[in-house]
Order: C-alpha cells, then structure tokens, then sequence
C-alpha cells in the first residue's frame, strides 16, 4: 500500500474519526487553517472539511484549552486538545492532573473525560531547554491518565485512533524528528490496542525495552550488533502508562538481561520503574543488573554540540549491552 509519514498518519487518524463522530473536534493555538493547520500541520486540510467549529484556533492560553477541553469530554464530546510543545504543559497541570485525570474517580465512575492531549517534544532541533522536553514520568506518575508515544507512522496512525476511542484521558506525546520517517501504510481504519507493546526485533542475548524515537536506536544497534554475534531483543512501549509488563518481563526472562532506554532525562524516569519492576519480578532469571540509559541530568542545552552530547547516543546503547554481557 505504499509508504505513510508520521505527519501523515496522524492527520488521516483525526480526519477518520472526525468524519465517523461528529463529537470529535480539535482545539489548540495555530491549528485551523488561517494559521496554517497547525505549527508541524498536523490538522492541515481539515478546516476546509469540518469547518472552524470543529478546527478551533484558540487564544495563547495552555490553561483555556485543557480547561474548556475537560469541559467539552463531560459534555459527551470528544476533543483532541493541542498543546503545541510539551514544555508548555506546565502552565495546564492543575487542569490535567486534579481535573481530567480525577474526575471518573471523584463522581464514583458516573463520568468519563473522553480527551486526547496532542503535544510535541524532541531533542536534536536547537529548540532549547523550555521547548525540548521529554516530561512522560510526569504524567506516568498521574492515575486516571493514559500516556503514549509512537515510534512510527503506522503506530501513530492506530494509536491517534485508539486514544479518541478510549473513554478516558490520554496523553499522545510526538516527536519532532519522527514527523517526516515514513513506514509501511497501515490502511484506514488501523487501530494500535492501547497498553500493548511491540516486539519491534526479536532476539535471544538482552532485552531493549524502550519507546519513541529511541526505538530507532535500539533497533539501529541490534543490527550492528547481530554482525558480532549478539542478538539483541527490542521491545517498542508504545504505551508508556499502562505499560505491557507482560510482553517485557516475557522478553526478560527470555533473554535474562536488560537494558531501558529513552530519551528524557535518566534520573527518576520511566526506565527506573521499569528496571525496579523487571528485578522484582524476574530475579531468578537475570543474569546481571538491570541497566539504565537516559538524557543527561541538565536542561536540553541549546548549542548543537552541547546538545548532541546531551541525548543518548549509540554508542552509549552499545557500551552498556557488551557490559551487560562481560563484553567491555
């Protein structure tokens, strides 16, 4: 069926289920097509289709979107909220965290808040430390909230779908280098089952368990290192809360080493949770200590060579697995 870009895939996800349910509306800052259909044009096109009630430019007010966002999901509606860059979700917590996350509990399950919460980060653009966060612990941390990230068109595509389906909130975090990386076309109508993660490659030495744009990594170093004989698994999240514990620790005692990876800062990350749960769970049949690779503890630099020794490079992914394997 051809090839798909993340952009692509994720603008086709909101215009299916905007034409199958008229509930779906979308609202954030620059998104309708007066400002060009959204900063990485994501909604390109739709405005022309769904009109400026259901494409909603909105003032520069984090707060304002998530607010009336919550307020539409109570409703029966079911937004697609724009936060344009994930820094910025600092200025709406209050309205994510004690609101659409608690909600279902605090009414004793009577209400849902059927809400998606797009929002890009990525480091590597020379955006600078209040633009280039990766914050999913953040809402890792958060009951009520779903938290998901794709490393490529196709799962985009399923995972937009699933998370305007799911009856409670989510957070749909995209990459900035991964809009233009194209994959197979899934078709239309694709769906990714939320909380289920991928075996992206197989492998039978050490378990890469990791998510977003890092997938690429950890797959770009199973391949070199399948040239030296070490054959190297890598488990794609694609949902980080709830994540698959059962696809990973299958992996780990399988392989009995691992390896956590992502981009955002190491200390305190999604990959601790991980690695505590893997040991926890899977002691009897690890060969060595769970290993930790993560973004340096520091905000993104904005110089280019400070930011590239910022991110989790290859070589690191590397290093770690041969000492995961007495290969140091």
């Amino acid at each position: 069926m051809g090839e798909i870009t993340m952009a692509q895939a994720l603008n086709r996800a909101i215009d299916e289920a905007m034409a199958e349910n008229s509930g779906v509306f979308c609202l954030g800052e620059d998104v309708a097509a007066k400002q060009g259909g959204g900063v990485f044009k994501i909604t390109a096109g739709l405005t022309e289709k769904y009109g400026e009630n259901r494409i909603r430019a909105t003032p520069i007010s984090e707060t304002a979107i998530v607010g009336a966002a919550v307020g539409a999901a109570l409703a029966g509606q079911r937004p697609i909220a724009e936060i344009m860059l994930m820094n910025f979700v600092g200025v709406c917590m209050d309205q994510i965290v004690n609101h659409a996350a608690k909600l279902r509990f605090m009414s004793g399950g009577q209400t849902n808040v059927p809400l998606v919460i797009r929002t890009t980060t990525g480091v590597g653009v020379g955006f600078g430390g209040q633009h280039s966060d990766m914050l999913e612990a953040w809402f890792a941390h958060v009951a009520g909230l779903h938290v998901v990230t794709p490393s490529n068109a196709a799962d985009a595509q399923g995972l937009m779908r699933s998370s305007i389906d799911c009856n409670d909130p989510v957070i749909f975090i995209e990459n900035i280098l991964c809009y233009g990386l194209k994959s197979q076309d899934p078709g239309p109508g694709y769906r990714v089952p939320l909380g289920k993660a991928a075996v992206a490659r197989e492998g039978s030495d050490v378990s890469v368990i990791t998510y977003g744009r890092t997938v690429l990594d950890a797959l770009a170093v199973a391949s070199e290192l399948a040239n030296e004989g070490i054959s190297v698994e890598v488990i794609d999240l694609r949902s980080i809360a709830p994540y698959d514990e059962a696809t990973v620790l299958a992996s780990v005692r399988k392989t009995g080493r691992a390896l956590t990876l992502h981009e955002a800062v190491r200390p305190f990350g999604t990959g601790a949770e991980i690695a505590a749960n893997i040991q926890e769970k899977c002691w009897d049949s690890l060969k060595g200590p769970v290993r930790r690779i993560g973004g340096t503890f520091s905000p993104v630099p904005f110089a280019s060579v400070l930011e590239q020794a910022w991110i989790p490079n290859k070589q690191q992914i590397v290093d770690q697995i041969k000492a995961s394997m007495g290969r140091g």
